[in-house]
């Protein structure tokens, strides 16, 4: 009995670690999921939005800082700032690209989508292993509500 326990701890033990740290990624993913999410929803109904270089814009930053922080202004997620989060508007093309030009007619998207381009990593730890990096890449799609 004694050395069928030394055979299958060592196998629960990585079975459990396992199952942490797929639980780690996966909190890590949904979290990350519903920060760009938020971040798009909030640009796209804002006011005064220059949709022609929303990078450099300061209220769809203050957006991303908003959606990046929790009631208390701390951030979220660490080692993520608005500078890692991008958005872009996307107008209603079948590959929806990237509005390439501004009309001046009717500046507004159709669609608003933040990203995070350079993924966020996370690293799973096993016991006896290097760390394994696993880089996250969430993206939020969100209707345009406001009025430019």
């Amino acid at each position: 009995m004694a050395i069928e326990a030394a055979m299958l701890i060592p196998v629960l033990l990585l079975l459990i670690v396992g199952t942490v740290q797929i639980g780690k990624v996966t909190y890590t993913y949904y979290t990350l999921k519903k920060i760009v999410w938020a971040a798009a929803r909030q640009i796209a109904v804002q006011q005064g939005v220059n949709y022609c270089d929303v990078a450099n814009d300061a209220t769809a930053t203050s957006a991303i800082n908003f959606a990046l922080n929790d009631t208390t202004g701390n951030p979220i997620i660490g080692n993520l700032t608005a500078l890692n989060v991008t958005a872009e508007c996307v107008d209603a093309s079948g590959a929806m690209a990237p509005c390439a030009t501004c009309p001046d007619v009717n500046p507004s998207p159709q669609w608003v989508l933040v990203t995070v381009p350079d993924g966020y990593t996370v690293e799973v730890r096993i016991p006896f292993l290097n760390p394994i990096p696993v880089t996250l890449q969430p993206a939020a799609l969100a209707p345009f509500g406001g009025v430019s």
